[in-house]
């Protein structure tokens, strides 16, 4: 078993190495898009082993620097920490980290609609509302991820909140992509219609607690 000095000294290591390749990376050694070397030749290059070179590339790209594809390799993604901005971030996420940033806000989305929702969004949150569940009823899931999509921006727009409605839709670009690789039929979306009218109802009612709720057990959040 690994003690506690070997673990610090592998991540001081870690550090070093990524710190050295982030630095070849802004001098233009590797430029955006082009493969890192292997795990086995960065070995060889900084002296270290493969858990020392993971930790680094791990760093890296938890950093934004590089994008590791499974099966393909390690790319370049930015040349320094900081210059991609956080739409652009959004847009680069994908799958599961895309709907944990969803569920991150969704529930307080759903609280401020609640306080700020006009007549005329609860008639778009109708609308979109009953179209999800006809489609989600004839089984035809392209048509009812976007009603469902245009549902929760609805939501979003009732809000109120610029920077929520800003995030919403900048999630809601990929979150179709996304959802119809999740989903082949309609089945789940079946059975949660009635948390959703639920959330509606809430939402009508002017229950932002309710609303919060609502919005939790849709996310899968502890409510």
């Amino acid at each position: 078993m690994m003690n506690k000095e070997n673990i610090i000294k592998r991540l001081s290591l870690a550090d070093d190495v990524a710190g050295r390749l982030q630095q070849k990376i802004q001098d233009g050694d590797f430029a955006i898009g082009e493969k890192l070397p292997t795990e086995p030749e960065l070995m060889t290059v900084f002296g270290v082993g493969r858990s020392t070179i993971r930790e680094a590339i791990r760093n890296l790209s938890n950093a934004g620097l590089v994008r590791v594809q499974q099966g393909l390799g390690t790319f370049v993604e930015q040349k320094q920490v900081g210059s991609e901005s956080m739409t652009d971030r959004f847009l680069r996420a994908k799958g599961l980290e895309l709907n944990e940033i969803r569920q991150l806000f969704e529930l307080k989305v759903a609280e401020k609609a609640a306080l700020n929702r006009t007549d005329e969004d609860i008639l778009q949150m109708k609308k979109y509302l009953e179209e999800r569940r006809k489609m989600a009823l004839a089984n035809i899931p392209d048509a009812c991820i976007q009603a469902d999509i245009n549902f929760h921006l609805c939501i979003a727009t009732a809000s109120q909140s610029e920077i929520l409605l800003d995030l919403y839709k900048t999630v809601a670009r990929n979150m179709k992509e996304y959802f119809s690789e999740l989903y082949i039929d309609t089945e789940s979306f079946i059975n949660t219609q009635e948390f959703h009218e639920s959330l509606l109802q809430s939402i009508i009612d002017q229950n932002p607690q309710k609303a919060w709720e609502w919005a939790a057990r849709i996310t899968g959040q502890p409510v």
